[in-house]
């Protein structure tokens, strides 16, 4: 029987890029000795206070449905904090708590854009934009951040992209994959062309607690822009809550009373306990994301120094996050062959980053989410690989 054209819209060109990594998942469970830095799953365990949280809440009884837009409670700390964090004045009817970033940012394409509409989206960009994009019926325009500017949005080439048709900006801050954060005058600039063509920015901060130096910006916090920005969050990344799938939008009332209809069809609330836990994270262990960002700078800068034993590589230093971007392209293979042969021989997996843009191709995506001793000794299998392969192309 036929399916719907909708699944073929929301496959996106991005979809082949877990292949490698779940292959290496499933190896690694049968036993090879498998280094798998290809995903942004904290290693970290959830802390304790928080899964206690759920657990007392489970024994209360709280296993009934909740409120399909999140629990007033929990919406007003968020609301709170965003206020705390940006400036700009929310309450909590500007909230819709939701199953992890993503589905914030599906819901809120589904309610901003149409067939016939053009999404303007930076990239390299995350995977899954081009199919929550799609998935509306809505064209994908990506506007290429490219390596050699260090992934730094091309004010002119965003305006250059907008067309009578343009109902959206897609753009993340700090970015994953390259770690870029964005400075208030690139967000400046962004804001006047939202404002001039009277445009909706989506605005993805999920790693906005994971800043190295510097502070981070929200372009809703600028004049002008509440009435047109959805600012997506969660807890995944901030407090290793990943499987908890605890996310949020933040927008203009009728917006979020739009994504609430979504939500009813789709998730009909998140799980009370979850949300219990959630406001434990938010409150009582606000300052652990704080905690996380020390190690993960630790951890960069490990990794950057391991890296260093292969000249030919080029790493991009991330600003935030928990990403690597590794140029590859001095080895003379592509970045696919580069990883696929990199897992085939060392057991060592990392990601092609092509699937999050052209503007990455030749590049991969290794992540820090790994101890120290596993970073290291995946860093030297890497560098022994690249150091062989240019030493036989050399020879030859």
């Amino acid at each position: 029987m036929q399916l719907s054209p909708l699944t073929e819209r929301v496959t996106g060109s991005g979809a082949s890029a877990w292949d490698l990594h779940s292959k290496a998942l499933k190896e690694q469970a049968a036993g090879k000795d498998a280094i798998i830095m290809s995903v942004g799953d904290p290693d970290f365990a959830t802390p304790n206070k928080i899964s206690q949280a759920a657990r007392d809440a489970l024994t209360a009884g709280d296993t009934h449905y909740a409120e399909i837009k999140g629990r007033f409670a929990l919406r007003e700390i968020i609301a709170n904090r965003h206020i705390s964090q940006t400036g700009q004045k929310v309450t909590p009817d500007n909230v819709i708590v939701l199953a992890g970033a993503q589905c914030g940012l599906f819901t809120s394409s589904l309610c901003i854009a149409t067939a016939g509409d053009e999404v303007i989206a930076l990239e390299p960009m995350y995977i899954t934009y081009e199919a929550s994009i799609q998935v509306t019926g809505a064209t994908i325009v990506r506007v290429a951040q490219k390596a050699s500017d260090g992934f730094r949005p091309d004010i002119a080439a965003i305006e250059a992209a907008i067309t009578p048709k343009t109902k959206a900006i897609f753009i993340t801050t700090p970015n994953n994959p390259t770690g870029v954060v964005l400075t208030e005058n690139e967000l400046v600039e962004i804001s006047k062309i939202a404002i001039k063509n009277n445009l909706w920015v989506i605005s993805d901060e999920v790693y906005a607690d994971l800043i190295f130096s510097g502070e981070h910006l929200s372009i809703a916090s600028l004049p002008g822009m509440g009435e047109r920005t959805v600012t997506i969050s969660s807890l995944s990344k901030s407090h290793a809550m990943t499987g908890w799938r605890v996310g949020w939008a933040i927008g203009p009332q009728h917006l979020i009373q739009a994504m609430e209809k979504v939500a009813l069809c789709m998730l009909y609330g998140l799980p009370g306990f979850s949300q219990q836990a959630a406001m434990v994270a938010l409150t009582d262990l606000a300052d652990e994301p704080e905690k996380m960002k020390i190690i993960y700078q630790q951890r960069r800068d490990l990794t950057i120094a391991a890296l260093a034993d292969a000249p030919s590589l080029i790493a991009h230093i991330p600003e935030a996050g928990m990403f690597l971007l590794v140029d590859v392209r001095a080895t003379g293979m592509t970045s696919r062959e580069f990883s696929e042969q990199l897992y085939s021989e060392t057991g060592v997996c990392v990601l092609d980053a092509t699937p999050f843009g052209e503007s990455a191709s030749g590049h991969i995506r290794l992540s820090f989410t790994l101890g120290e001793d596993q970073l290291s000794e995946g860093c030297r299998r890497l560098c022994h690989f690249v150091n062989t392969r240019v030493n036989d192309r050399a020879i030859a």
